[in-house]
């Protein structure tokens, strides 16, 4: 795909909707979806990697110089988490981003954040920090807590070869929520950020789905095995994991085996204006 760059398009009087993280996987769809709905640009440190056909601005938030161009003109800021590092990484990351965007003058800031049953997770401070900067903060702003993907789930807990299906999840479920799903609420509340303005939005899905019942969705020959989490640290450290991503991935499962994952319901389905897809369809579509 060539890359579309705002120097070889048409100049256009202002930008509407700037988009951060549009590389990232959630960042890609919802600039699939934001694509022919207006002026809408991506902000990206990886220009390269952009797959989607809209005007590109460089934004690294690990360099603030970059920030004032790129968010000028800007009246919204789709702020998507930069959560991959440690947690003074992160907020430093994002204090840049929304104190540059209010310098710029944007209007109303939409960042994804994380679940409110998420607090017991080891990477939840940022998003709370965040949260909090942004009700102290001069623009309009709303908040999707996002819950955790159903990708990941079927991540932590896919079957091996040998049909068992191994992880550190104990008999708990998480209420998992397709990736595509909070794509769309997120593209649905950039397009209007009006009517959403000072809201915080629950966005978890509608069944809590557990090992077992990955077990079962995979067939009849798979087994589900709770694992220590001992031996889950031990096995994700040797697997070459960055330090700071085994808490990270062993305090999510911890959270899942002792309940604090598997509350339904929230506010995506208002959101969206139908029923969430499925969380178990995702997950058995992964390995198809």
């Amino acid at each position: 795909m060539v890359l579309v760059t705002e120097e070889n398009l048409p100049r256009r009087e202002h930008v509407l909707i700037l988009l951060t993280g549009a590389t990232g996987g959630l960042g890609t769809l919802v600039a699939e979806r934001l694509a022919g709905q207006g002026d809408v640009v991506l902000g990206t440190r990886a220009p390269e990697r952009v797959r989607v056909p809209l005007p590109v601005r460089p934004l690294d938030f690990d360099v603030p110089d970059t920030l004032a161009g790129a968010f000028a003109g800007v009246d919204v800021l789709l702020l998507v988490s930069a959560g991959y590092g440690e947690d003074d990484t992160v907020i430093a990351r994002h204090g840049a981003a929304v104190d540059a965007a209010e310098r710029a003058g944007v209007r109303h800031i939409v960042y994804t954040s994380l679940t409110g049953d998420g607090d017991h997770l080891p990477y939840a401070l940022p998003h709370r920090w965040t949260e909090r900067r942004l009700r102290e903060g001069s623009a309009d702003w709303t908040i999707l807590r996002n819950g955790l993907y159903a990708e990941l789930l079927g991540q932590l807990a896919a079957p091996a070869p040998d049909g068992r299906l191994t992880a550190p999840l104990g008999r708990g479920r998480l209420a998992a929520v397709a990736r595509a799903d909070l794509a769309d609420a997120a593209a649905a509340v950039v397009l209007a950020p009006a009517a959403h303005a000072g809201r915080t939005y629950e966005l978890v899905g509608e069944e809590a789905l557990g090992g077992e019942d990955l077990a079962r969705a995979h067939g009849p020959g798979v087994v589900y095995e709770s694992e220590p989490l001992a031996l889950a640290r031990e096995r994700l450290t040797a697997s070459g994991a960055a330090p700071f991503q085994v808490p990270m991935v062993l305090g999510t499962c911890s959270a899942v085996a002792a309940g604090f994952l598997d509350r339904t319901g929230g506010d995506l389905r208002a959101l969206l204006g139908r029923a969430p897809r499925s969380a178990m369809d995702v997950i058995t579509g992964l390995s198809g």
